[in-house]
């Protein structure tokens, strides 16, 4: 009884330390003096206002700063699962040469940071006359994401039968149907994980953003949302604002795709 106690009061503790940080954000919003800091604990208060969120509609081009992300993040999230998913069943079911130093070369590719890319990745961009695009940002996300994810979904196909392919070639089906009608279907695990890392890798960025784009009209959220602090002044509530809806689109993912997390996250690890 004390060991179970003292497990629910720890999920307490960590649960206040985890939602504080969200109601004091929440807080700011709704301030109407522009102040980050206050001495009241209280949330909302008698002079809390949605003002922000409606000037951050209306007087600012979030909206455009949405539609630019939710582009950059579908795009990248496209990208990545039609190319980790192809990629990896090649890399679990063929056996040629390079193949080991391939998926070693993957690997280490983790090792780095994708900042240590932005010079070279600048470089290849200006070449290929992609800055300013989001071309050049559908290349950048989608080649750093792409290693983790394909090590994720060769993992999976490594746990799928390969009877499963043998009884449908026999039945007549192609390869290729083999592998959209069969294997596709029973790896939605790990094409949920593949697509998740995908989309929060490119929706929340900033660094690359800031180097590829320059001009204001392409800005995504993170840029956007930079845009309102200047070098003498923040303007919190609009900041506080655009970071609780920000959080909503990967909030509701979270929720929708929360049955797949534990399958897609655990099955190729114990598996194999």
């Amino acid at each position: 009884m004390i060991k179970k106690t003292l497990a629910w009061f720890s999920i307490l503790i960590f649960a206040v330390f985890s939602v504080y940080p969200i109601l004091y954000v929440l807080s700011v919003s709704l301030r109407g003096d522009n102040a980050f800091q206050s001495q009241s604990l209280e949330i909302i208060t008698s002079t809390s206002t949605l003002k922000n969120f409606v000037d951050l509609f209306t007087k600012t081009d979030f909206l455009l700063w949405m539609r630019n992300s939710l582009l950059v993040a579908t795009m990248t999230t496209l990208l990545g699962v039609a190319f980790a998913s192809t990629s990896a069943y090649a890399l679990s079911r063929y056996r040629f040469r390079g193949r080991n130093m391939m998926l070693f070369s993957l690997l280490a590719t983790q090792m780095f940071p994708a900042t240590m890319l932005i010079l070279p990745f600048y470089i290849i961009l200006s070449k290929l006359r992609l800055i300013d695009s989001f071309w050049g940002l559908f290349l950048i996300y989608s080649s750093t994401a792409l290693p983790f994810c394909v090590w994720q979904m060769k993992a999976y196909y490594d746990t799928v039968p390969k009877e499963l392919e043998e009884a449908a070639l026999l039945d007549g089906c192609s390869r290729w149907m083999t592998f959209y009608k069969i294997i596709l279907p029973v790896s939605s695990p790990a094409l949920v994980i593949t697509a998740l890392f995908s989309f929060l890798s490119s929706w929340s960025e900033y660094v690359i953003a800031a180097v590829v784009l320059q001009d204001p009209h392409l800005y995504t959220l993170p840029l956007g949302l930079r845009s309102f602090q200047a070098s003498m002044a923040t303007q919190w509530g609009l900041y506080a604002a655009g970071a609780l809806i920000v959080s909503v689109p990967v909030l509701i993912l979270f929720i929708s795709i929360s049955r797949y997390l534990v399958s897609g996250l655990t099955m190729g690890s114990v598996k194999g």
